[in-house]
């Protein structure tokens, strides 16, 4: 599309994302116990394969982000790989550094292992990097500034 100036169109942010989990009922409670999140009742259908599936919603209050964690009846099993082609990782944001500091002791309190916070001043972010129970890299990220 050449010469295409127009703007995109709005969007109100990102409103979920649904990793496919090898044990549903595990990933529910850890990422409901990690985030805070609430499980909302009952399970949603795969869209277009209703049959083929199923996801389990979890509901962050504060934002309105729903995580949707899915089991496919044809799960081939295996552990995440970033290195495939596919989701490398996902990220949540925090108002800034301190708050960081505040997830590590959360997360050490939880026994969740996680790379402490990196402070990366050249690119001017600071992060923490853990992985849920299926091995999908998670992050805490600020952007400095």
């Amino acid at each position: 599309m050449t010469g295409f100036t127009a703007a995109a169109p709005p969007t109100t942010g990102v409103h979920h994302f649904s990793p496919t989990v090898s044990d549903v009922e595990v990933s529910a409670e850890w990422y409901a116990r990690v985030f805070g999140l609430e499980r909302l009742p009952g399970v949603a259908p795969h869209h277009g394969d209703e049959d083929g599936g199923y996801a389990v919603l979890l509901l962050d209050r504060a934002t309105g982000l729903l995580i949707g964690l899915h089991h496919h009846e044809g799960h081939h099993g295996g552990s995440f790989d970033e290195r495939r082609s596919g989701l490398d990782h996902i990220a949540w944001g925090v108002r800034d550094r301190a708050d960081l500091d505040i997830w590590a002791e959360w997360l050490d309190q939880l026994a969740v292992q996680h790379s402490g916070v990196i402070d990366k001043d050249a690119r001017n972010y600071s992060a923490i990097v853990f992985r849920d129970p299926d091995g999908i890299q998670l992050e805490l990220f600020h952007r400095h500034g």
